[in-house]
This record gives C-alpha cells, sequence and structure tokens, in this order.
C-alpha cells in the first residue's frame, strides 16, 4: 500500500532534475554530494558548472584543490569539495567508478545515504536511502517517535525503508521518498489535507504531525570572537591558507590582528560584531584596515597577492562578506 501508493504519487509530483536524465555514476555521485548541505536550486547551478568545467571524473582528478574549492565557493561545508576531489583521484586510481555498496562507501566523503544514492539510481543496487526527508516520512506514517539520531532509530529506520523498496525500481522509489518529504511531508506545513497516504498516516490520526520525527539534542553552539586585518600595501594585500583540523581548511583568509603585532587603535575600523552562522559556531568578527607603505612583517604562512587578484583564491563567505564592507567604505 505505502510502496505503491508513494511510486504514483512520484510519476505525477517528482521534481525533473537534470541529474535524473541520466544514469552516469559521476553526474549522479555530484549531485548527491553538493545537495547534501544545499537547496536545490543553488545546488542546480553549481552542479551544471562542475559538469561543464569538469565534464568528466577524470576531468576533475586532474583539477588542483584550489580550483575545485574555487568552484566550490559559496556552498560551505568546504569539507565536501575536499572530500569530493580525493575520490575522483580515488576513482580513477581504481580504474573506474564503483560498483558495488560497500566499494562506493570506500569513496572519501561517501557515507549510507550516498552510497545507497548512487548505488540504487546508477546500478539498479536494491538499497534504500534514508536521510532527513525519509526519516520524516516514515516516523509520521509509522507513528515512531524513536529518536533518528540515537544508534537504535537509525537501525529502526533503515530497515523499515529497506523493507519497503521495491527491488525491481528502488531508483525510482528512492528519488520518490526524496521528494516526497521534500514537497509533501514537509518538515512544517505539510500538505496533509491533500495527501494520498492520510488514511493510513499515524501521526495525522493521533495529530502528532508536528511532534515526529524525534531529535535528541546533543549541539552545543560555541561562539568564538575573531579579529582580521586587511592590509594594503601598495596595491597588494597579505593572505594565508587556512591550516588542516579547523574550519574552512584550505581556504584563505586576512591577517589575524595577533599576527601583526599592532593594537587596535592603529587600524582603521570597517566593521564590529559581524555575525556569521556555522552549524557548531556562531562567529563574531571584527574587521580592520590598515593601510602601510611598507610591508609589515609577518609570520612565513602569508603571502602578498595583487588586490585585484584575490577572486582568484578560495574565500570563506565570512571574508568575502567583510571585503564587501571595506569595498563599501571605499
Amino acid at each position: 500500500m505505502f510502496t505503491t501508493t508513494l511510486l504514483d504519487w512520484f510519476a505525477l509530483n517528482g521534481r525533473d532534475l537534470p541529474w535524473r536524465h541520466t544514469t552516469d555514476p559521476y553526474a549522479i555521485w555530484l549531485s548527491e554530494i553538493i545537495l547534501q548541505q544545499t537547496r536545490i536550486q543553488q545546488g542546480m547551478n553549481y552542479w551544471h558548472h562542475f559538469m561543464r568545467q569538469w565534464p568528466s571524473v577524470e576531468d576533475l582528478a586532474q583539477a588542483t584543490e584550489d580550483e575545485v574549492l574555487r568552484a566550490w565557493q559559496g556552498l560551505g561545508y568546504y569539507s565536501r569539495a575536499r572530500n569530493l576531489h580525493t575520490a575522483a583521484r580515488q576513482i580513477v586510481a581504481r580504474g573506474g567508478f564503483p560498483t558495488t555498496i560497500e566499494t562506493i562507501k570506500q569513496l572519501k566523503g561517501v557515507g549510507d545515504y550516498t552510497a545507497a544514492a548512487i548505488g540504487s539510481i546508477a546500478f539498479g543496487l536494491p538499497a534504500a536511502v534514508v536521510d532527513g526527508n525519509v526519516y520524516r516520512v516514515l516516523a509520521r506514517h509509522y507513528g515512531i517517535d524513536t529518536p533518528i539520531n540515537t544508534t537504535q532509530g537509525k537501525k529502526i529506520f533503515t530497515e523499515l525503508a529497506q523493507s519497503l523498496l521495491p527491488t525491481d525500481q528502488p531508483a525510482l522509489f528512492n528519488q520518490a521518498m526524496m521528494d516526497f518529504g521534500a514537497i509533501q511531508c514537509t518538515p512544517t506545513s505539510p500538505k496533509c489535507v491533500i495527501c494520498p497516504l492520510q488514511e493510513t498516516c499515524e501521526a495525522l490520526r493521533t495529530g502528532r504531525i508536528n511532534e515526529l520525527p524525534v531529535k535528541e539534542r546533543k549541539l552545543t553552539i560555541q561562539t568564538v570572537h575573531l579579529t582580521y586585518i586587511y592590509i594594503r600595501c601598495k596595491g597588494k594585500t597579505a593572505i594565508r591558507r587556512r591550516p588542516a583540523g579547523g574550519i574552512w581548511q584550505g581556504l584563505w583568509e586576512p591577517t589575524h590582528l595577533e599576527d601583526l603585532g599592532m593594537s587596535k587603535e592603529e587600524l582603521t575600523l570597517i566593521a564590529k560584531d559581524v555575525k556569521h552562522i556555522l552549524t557548531h559556531r556562531i562567529l563574531l568578527t571584527d574587521f580592520y584596515l590598515l593601510e602601510a607603505d611598507t610591508p609589515p612583517v609577518l609570520p612565513n604562512e602569508y603571502i602578498w597577492v595583487d588586490e585585484e587578484d584575490l577572486d582568484k583564491y578560495a574565500l570563506p563567505r565570512l571574508i568575502e562578506i567583510l571585503l564587501e564592507k571595506l569595498h563599501q567604505k571605499a
């Protein structure tokens, strides 16, 4: 009943997305990585850009990390771009795209959900996807209140999704589940009145639509204060690449106040307490300008670049915002 109704709904309401017109695992994998933390409309533009710039996994593997990060700029969660690049080289090194769920999962940055999506859509493997949309649809329809971010919850929902999957139509079922959660059974204001599953939906029957799915809150948000200095010296400015192990790994940033060895009173304030929200952090940033006739002494990791060439370097979104404020002051 559930599966048949879902597939009937999908036949009439499924989204027309460019990567659904191919079984090329590279194109499908790329779409899944881009859409992990990105809205469809924004992600589609990036997908087209990547496919134009690097039409095959071999092309992507030959790119430099800087080129990939630059193309990714604005999408955030830059570890996805680094993992994408690493995985492209893994695929080329092994002689082609892996064709089983277990070998697909060996690619850098690919977990259970992404492997199931690629495997089912590109190769017809009978593996059910389980993501936020799937959790929500199943939790509401079957009235399951086990927290989705617990080991027990993940096991329950994975097994349930797998039991509903038609082995002869895994791609259609998985895409239908994604779209049903995104279009019909949305997080807020779901379209229950016109839902084809309303007669069998436990959450609708018991008035628990807004209570399901259940998620244990474990996230602690940390507030971090940063102070950046934009040094302008004879048409050049100093930047450094972010080190491994922290936020924005591999991206470029202006000078830190502590690396400059000057007090704030000697600098021109451009913006104060600029708020930027990440998953685990709230960044509050002060941004200053130093106009110098001679380049100040900085740690070795800084390089001097022409100001007009800054857009050739991959920058975090926060730094782009700060630079926009600098240009507005000019």
